[in-house]
């Protein structure tokens, strides 16, 4: 009788030794990548990277706990995109969540089998990236953004605030696929409100000055930032140059406006889309096939103004438009 008792005592100890090593062992960290166009000391990316950290916390992911994101910053030295996607792709992870078009395509021209999410590229289906929003196909799905519509809502912020606005200007780069496509896609809201265009196409940042200065002699009367690597990273001097030249301005980022001094920017909410972004993530990583996913396109935009800058060019914001704004800069 004791001897039954001893052995399952033994039993008992063993099981509950088992039951709690099984407790104490760590959970499994899953491995993502993440490529994007900026530098990791963008504000934007800050913000950003915040929100996307923040998306996966809400489905259970928290970074060091149970995923792991291996960052690379193209910083905007283009060329160096295919040597750190390689980096990326050798590195064992689950999936690759890029920002921006160029990253899009060129990891998904060197890999076919690692999923990849979009936390935005510009004119996903129009660039080739995914067959279709509802079918993306291939292993790329996630985000993508919507042009035309915005670019005809700046135009008209712009004539709210200059009602006598009828030459506007746009600051664009050939040498960016999402800016060049700015540039083409303003041209029809552009006609529609009775505004006539004059192209800043810059090909280096040292053509800046002469560019403003030609503007001037055309008699324009305002400015449309568009986006692309070579705008992005000369943020400063470029708002610098439109407030000494006194021409109200909209760009296509908030950080424009909040990091930058400019005075207008309507744009997507990028914060939202990389929210997002990490519930496609949420979903691959538990098994999902990312051509099953549709491609989804902003439902969040916002409107930010600076009264600062608008006192600098001599500009008064009208009330109804200060009051359309989701965010005034005090």
């Amino acid at each position: 009788m004791n001897s039954k008792i001893t052995i399952w005592s033994a039993t008992l100890l063993l099981l509950a030794t088992v039951s709690l090593a099984q407790a104490q062992l760590p959970e499994q960290i899953r491995r993502i990548g993440f490529l994007s166009t900026f530098s990791a000391s963008h504000s934007g990316s800050t913000r950003w990277h915040e929100a996307f950290r923040q998306g996966l916390h809400e489905h259970g992911w928290v970074v060091g706990k149970n995923i792991s994101i291996e960052n690379r910053w193209v910083a905007g030295k283009r060329e160096r995109i295919p040597e750190l996607a390689a980096e990326l792709l050798g590195l064992d992870v689950e999936v690759i969540v890029v920002h921006g078009g160029r990253p899009a395509r060129v990891v998904q021209r060197m890999n076919k089998e690692i999923p990849i999410v979009m936390a935005e590229a510009s004119d996903a289906v129009g660039r080739g990236i995914v067959k279709s929003l509802a079918r993306p196909g291939g292993n790329i799905t996630g985000l993508t953004s919507i042009n035309v519509e915005l670019f005809a809502k700046r135009l008209e912020l712009l004539k709210a605030i200059v009602p006598t606005l009828s030459r506007v200007a746009v600051i664009w780069t050939p040498k960016s696929p999402a800016s060049k496509h700015a540039w083409i896609e303003t041209q029809l809201p552009a006609r529609q409100l009775g505004l006539e265009l004059h192209s800043m196409e810059l090909r280096r940042s040292d053509e800046l000055e002469k560019a403003f200065e030609d503007a001037a002699r055309c008699g324009v009367g305002a400015l449309v930032g568009t986006p692309g690597v070579l705008s992005t990273f000369n943020q400063k001097r470029i708002s610098d140059l439109a407030v000494r030249s006194r021409l109200p301005t909209i760009y296509s980022g908030s950080d424009w406006v909040t990091d930058a001094g400019g005075l207008m920017s309507y744009a997507t909410n990028y914060e939202d889309l990389y929210r997002r972004a990490a519930t496609y993530v949420d979903k691959i990583l538990n098994g999902a096939n990312p051509a099953d996913l549709p491609v989804e396109q902003p439902i969040a935009f916002e409107l930010v103004i600076n009264p600062k800058t608008a006192k600098q060019i001599g500009l008064t914001i009208p009330p109804n438009v200060l009051a359309r704004a989701n965010e005034v800069i005090r």
